[in-house]
């Protein structure tokens, strides 16, 4: 298990850590401080940019669509027969959004599949999906080998969580909304990080006290839990009935204006590792990074109760510092979504300004 969330939680330790006031400090081991360091593989970044050549016809309206020409962004991450492949988010001229395929050998040149492989379609998803579309994927394995996909739909209003599985990557069954009931379905939901445990090269979704769990949302985080991975139930406090907030933005941060998650949130012996986005306020904020810069930190929390935070980065350990994440559709971004273990490194995957897609890698 060297290479688990051990990384994740070595990271905490060596960046000058701050804890929350209502939390004891959390400890890590000695051997893994000053551990967790990646870098960005300037030689090749962005990996992934935009491009007319791809054509699509949708089959809501019914045009064909350069489908990835406006931009490329937010990716998930799996290995897969010794391969990592890419679920990104593209969009079209128009800005609606579909997920593309892309596949490497190496993991840092991918080839794109012509067409997307989730995108709004004439189905019971139509009226949450179009016309802004199907985002920001993050994935994980079940025991069974599936692949479980949450992913953002947005009717132009509201942004849900929603949930498809597939076999094979390339052929997806829509699930419909995570938050299914009358009182969570029109909630801005957002995106949700399920928590797993690394298995050789596969992430695989991990039961905790019995249950499956998700971070999901976005200015605060919440918790859900599942017994199958597709029916989830919101964690709320019994006497409020309100969600449980796990994870909020604090004044004076890189992650004073919103918190939302980054991959799957990653289990080992030492706790639960969430990597997350961060996003800097107009005011009150963190004054060394421009105001709404987006970056990504760590949070910890306990293995046994995955509600409970134990501590989290003061700073944030990757930030806009070069042309292709300051300057783009949304200017200052580096927001993380794929992580994947692949030929003894970790490769983390991020957007770029909301425009392109980038690497950096864990020796």
């Amino acid at each position: 298990m060297k290479y688990t969330c051990l990384v994740l939680v070595a990271f905490i330790f060596s960046c000058n850590t701050k804890q929350q006031n209502e939390n004891t400090a959390a400890t890590a081991p000695a051997d893994v401080l000053d551990w967790y360091r990646f870098s960005k593989v300037d030689s090749i970044n962005p990996v992934l940019q935009p491009s007319s050549g791809e054509k699509f016809l949708c089959p809501v309206s019914g045009d064909t669509v350069s489908w990835s020409e406006k931009n490329v962004l937010n990716p998930a991450a799996v290995v897969k027969d010794g391969k990592v492949y890419l679920l990104y988010r593209s969009q079209d001229s128009a800005m609606t959004s579909r997920l593309g395929l892309a596949v490497s050998e190496d993991g840092l040149h991918f080839t794109k599949m012509p067409a997307p492989v989730l995108f709004p379609a004439e189905d019971s998803m139509k009226k949450y999906e179009w016309k802004g579309g199907v985002e920001d994927p993050r994935i994980v394995e079940s025991e069974t080998g599936e692949y479980i996909l949450t992913y953002t739909s947005y009717d132009g209003k509201t942004a849900r969580l929603c949930l498809a599985v597939s076999k094979d990557l390339q052929h997806w069954t829509k699930k419909g909304l995570v938050l299914n009931s009358e009182k969570y379905k029109d909630v801005w939901s957002k995106s949700g990080a399920i928590v797993a445990e690394k298995r050789s090269d596969k992430i695989v979704a991990v039961k905790v006290k019995g249950k499956y769990w998700m971070y999901f949302g976005d200015t605060n985080l919440f918790m859900a839990t599942s017994d199958d991975l597709i029916h989830w139930t919101v964690c709320e406090n019994e006497e409020s009935k309100k969600p449980i907030e796990v994870l909020h933005p604090r004044m004076g941060y890189f992650d004073s204006r919103l918190v939302e998650p980054g991959p799957y949130a990653l289990l080992d012996k030492n706790g639960i590792a969430l990597i997350y986005n961060g996003s800097n306020a107009a005011n009150y904020n963190d004054s060394t990074v421009p105001k709404f810069t987006y970056s990504a930190g760590v949070a910890l929390f306990d293995k046994d109760n995955p509600y409970k935070l134990l501590n989290r980065t003061s700073n944030s350990f990757i930030k806009p510092d070069k042309e292709y994440e300051r300057v783009g559709e949304v200017n200052e971004v580096c927001f993380v979504e794929g992580l994947v273990f692949f030929k003894n490194k970790w490769f983390l995957y991020y957007g770029t300004a909301d425009s392109k897609i980038a690497v950096a890698i864990k020796e």
